[in-house]
C-alpha cells in the first residue's frame, strides 16, 4: 500500500511516501493511524490529533473508519485553508 504525507506531516516525517506491506491485523483505516502511529515518536506526534487531518483512500476523501481491503492509496493532509 502507498502511503502519502503532504505539507507539515512531510515536513515532522521526513518523507513524502512510501510502500508499506500492512499487518494482517490491519484491516480498517483507523487500525492503520494506529499501527503508524506506533512506528514511532515523529509519527505519535503526527497522528496525535485526527482533527487536524484529511484522508484521502485512493483520492477519495473519508471522514469514518473504513475498511482498507481494496485501497491501493492513502494520503495524509491537513485541511485547506483559503484568504
Amino acid at each position: 500500500m502507498k502511503i502519502l504525507y503532504f505539507a507539515w506531516l512531510r515536513s515532522k516525517l521526513g518523507m513524502a511516501e512510501e510502500t508499506i506491506t500492512l499487518p494482517s491485523d490491519v484491516t480498517t483505516l483507523y487500525q492503520l493511524v494506529g499501527h503508524l502511529k506506533s512506528r514511532g515518536p515523529a509519527f505519535a506526534e503526527v497522528f496525535d490529533d485526527l482533527d487536524v487531518i484529511r484522508i484521502a483512500v485512493d483520492q477519495e476523501y473519508v471522514t469514518t473508519d473504513i475498511p482498507l481491503a481494496d485501497a491501493s492509496e492513502i494520503a495524509f493532509f491537513p485541511p485547506v485553508t483559503g484568504g
